[in-house]
């Protein structure tokens, strides 16, 4: 999906369901804010099950930061307050270069992570004081693009680990030139491989490309099957192995069709999410 701005990622899932006319099991696999546009897989039917394999896949985003101001929520919601003033373009580039590599990172307040079984944001609005959890990202790139500083607004183009809040880059972003920050404008560019571009929006269900389930799946090991192991496969027998790292998650193809995704153990690999026969059944972005 190419999320617009509004919804939350659970509403297009909604509308994606009602769209698809039958009843059927869709999901996505990864949240967008609902101020962010962009980049939103849906899984429908069986390839639901591919979730766990997907969530995991870096993210290409572009934001717009506004420095000069802070926000509690880190975006547009606000409430807004003034911050400093924005320092020059070298400081600014600097600051950028110092958030790229491993790092942790704290949960903003505002957010749907639990914390005692109740989500964060519902803690943050009664006023309370929690300590966020933190947890280990990785920023694999961040670029600096166009700016305007005359309005406190400079251009970031990020690849970042699963599970990475832009909100709270942008936050440590501006506290760290001293002057606050927040995310102003947020778009997913790419998940994967997988890029916007070639996205669609949702009033294009259920007609809209879909993208074969081997593709997900490009970036674990490969292993192909003939007929008879890939009804085998289908059947949930395991399939000897040597050349497929102990450990691994695999996809297991037969005619570039996803069969399965297995598990190596030893010299062998187990069949753990069967998909054989979902081929009618595909996965949607649209």
């Amino acid at each position: 999906m190419d999320k617009p701005a509004g919804p939350t990622s659970h509403d297009v899932v909604a509308a994606v369901r009602r769209r698809l006319a039958r009843r059927t099991r869709v999901g996505h696999t990864g949240t967008l804010d609902p101020f962010a546009t962009g980049l939103l897989i849906v899984l429908a039917g069986r390839a639901t099950r591919l979730t766990q394999y997907l969530s995991g896949m870096p993210k290409t985003y572009r934001a717009v930061v506004r420095l000069g101001a802070r926000s509690a929520t880190g975006d547009t919601e606000g409430p807004i307050t003034p911050g400093g003033p924005v320092p020059p373009l070298a400081a600014i580039a600097d600051a950028v270069e110092a958030m790229r590599g491993p790092q942790t990172q704290a949960t903003p307040a505002f957010s749907a992570v639990k914390v005692g079984g109740e989500a964060l944001y519902r803690k943050a609005r009664r006023g309370e004081q929690v300590d966020a959890p933190e947890r280990d990202i990785t920023v694999y790139d961040i670029v600096l693009g166009p700016t305007d500083l005359a309005a406190g607004d400079i251009t970031l183009d990020l690849t970042v680990s699963t599970g990475t809040y832009i909100r709270q880059i942008a936050m440590d972003l501006g506290e760290a030139l001293g002057c606050g920050g927040y995310c102003r404008q947020l778009r997913r560019t790419a998940i994967g491989d997988l890029d916007v571009a070639a996205a669609a929006p949702v009033d294009a269900v259920p007609g809209a490309p879909t993208v074969p389930l081997a593709r997900l799946v490009a970036h674990l090991p490969v292993m192909d099957v003939d007929a008879a192991e890939a009804e085998r496969v289908g059947h949930g027998i395991a399939l000897a192995s040597f050349t497929i790292p102990a450990g691994s998650d695999v996809a297991m193809v037969h005619d570039g069709r996803l069969v399965a995704v297995g598990r190596h153990t030893g010299d062998r690999v187990r069949p753990v999410v069967v998909l054989q026969g979902a081929s009618d059944e595909p996965v949607l972005r649209s």
